[in-house]
């Protein structure tokens, strides 16, 4: 994956995540995924398996697609 693509995929979904006012703690809660990787991915450090992706997202009460689309045109 793209370094920019991985940043603005982070971004969005730390945007969508404090939209909902919870912490990266509940997202990987609900994600089953520990929260350094949640603040990793939300760095752009890391880049997300397509189910791991889809987890994160269904936490966040969104569709991977969307997120995608959002980041790309970041």
């Amino acid at each position: 994956m793209r370094k920019d693509l991985k940043v603005a995929i982070g971004s969005v979904l730390r945007a969508k995540r404090e939209k909902l006012a919870i912490s990266q703690e509940e997202v990987a809660e609900r994600a089953g995924v520990d929260r350094t990787y949640v603040s990793r991915l939300e760095r752009g450090l890391k880049s997300p398996t397509v189910e791991t992706l889809e987890r994160i997202c269904a936490a966040l009460g969104t569709l991977p697609e969307r997120v995608i689309e959002e980041a790309r045109r970041k």
